[in-house]
């Protein structure tokens, strides 16, 4: 397969899903109002909050080489958010129509508080998503897991990151022994009826047609009940690198592309994070900048409703160019 070729070049250290890019200028993403060439830079209103995500912290039990937010055993640069941090938001939406709450880290399961904010969520009516790597800080908590399925049954769906449909890619990113627990964690979802997705990445030298028949393989063979046909159950994200060269989106953009401002995450969600040092949890645009100042909006929802510049690389390669979105809707 043309993934074990692509895997052995991979230099050692480096992601194998690394963009193949010349660098990216630094005239590009310096403006919040015009891009490099002098064009109005594309920006995106609020339409509707739909989904409002809680970053659980930093702290994961991997340390994937290219993660986005830099998750690890020890990077707390995002403290772990307690519950009564998440309740005060979910007062705060209370009426609104928000329909999904959506929980990533790190791992979320590392968190001691995440039963507390699941059912918390659960309980006033909400579709939940967790992002997790199914391995062993969510095998702590079956007993509880199962009783949230029995309570709330599909309103919780956990989409597990299976970076690669093999074991060779997946552990060039995610650690060596990394496959098997994730596997187990998922085969021990699917058998126990939960609502269930997986998260992959897309990978240069792959279309998608093959990577998803390649994934319905191993769902096929692991006796996971996955339709990786479907983009919903099988999600697959384009990588990302901020260091990467890549075109900024002007307003002419929308018509180029054929594309929309509504249909950008930025028009639909919005992310608390609680960064060590200061007092509050605050909400940011975009569950990819949780550090980046000018994407930060306020400590509240009600301030955080402003227009959002797309100033950034991954704007332009996850969001428009890539048409992903980390919800599950």
């Amino acid at each position: 397969m043309a993934s074990h070729s692509l895997s052995r070049n991979v230099p050692s250290g480096a992601s194998p899903f690394a963009v193949q890019s010349k660098k990216l200028s630094q005239e590009k993403f310096a403006n919040p109002r015009f891009t490099a060439d002098g064009s109005t830079r594309a920006q995106v209103a609020l339409r509707k909050l739909e989904t409002l995500w809680f970053a659980t912290g930093t702290l994961c039990n991997l340390a994937c080489i290219n993660c986005y937010i830099e998750s690890s055993p020890t990077n707390d640069a995002l403290v772990y958010l307690a519950a009564e941090e998440v309740a005060r938001f979910l007062d705060e939406i209370g009426g609104t129509g928000v329909r999904e709450i959506g929980f990533t880290g790190g791992e979320p399961f590392m968190n001691p508080a995440i039963i507390a904010m699941l059912e918390d969520a659960l309980s006033r009516g909400h579709e939940v998503l967790v992002l997790t790597n199914a391995m062993k800080p969510m095998r702590r908590h079956e007993a509880a897991l199962l009783r949230l399925r029995d309570a709330y049954g599909d309103k919780l769906t956990l989409r597990i990151s299976i970076d690669h449909h093999t074991r060779q890619v997946h552990e060039a990113e995610r650690g060596p022994g990394s496959w098997p627990p994730m596997l187990d964690g998922l085969r021990w979802l699917s058998t126990n009826g939960f609502s269930i997705a997986a998260a992959g990445r897309s990978m240069a030298g792959e279309t998608e047609g093959a990577e998803r028949t390649a994934y319905a393989t191993l769902f096929s063979a692991s006796g996971i009940h996955i339709d990786a046909a479907d983009p919903l159950q099988m999600v697959l994200f384009p990588e990302m690198d901020g260091c990467a060269d890549v075109p900024e989106i002007t307003e002419a953009c929308w018509d180029i592309l054929d594309t929309s401002p509504d249909r950008q995450m930025c028009a639909s969600s919005r992310m608390v994070v609680h960064r060590k040092g200061e007092p509050a949890p605050r909400v940011v645009a975009c569950t990819l900048l949780p550090y980046d100042p000018a994407f930060d909006l306020g400590g509240n929802l009600a301030d955080a409703t402003q227009t959002v510049a797309l100033n950034h690389p991954h704007c332009a390669r996850f969001c428009v160019l890539g048409g992903a979105s980390c919800s599950a809707g």
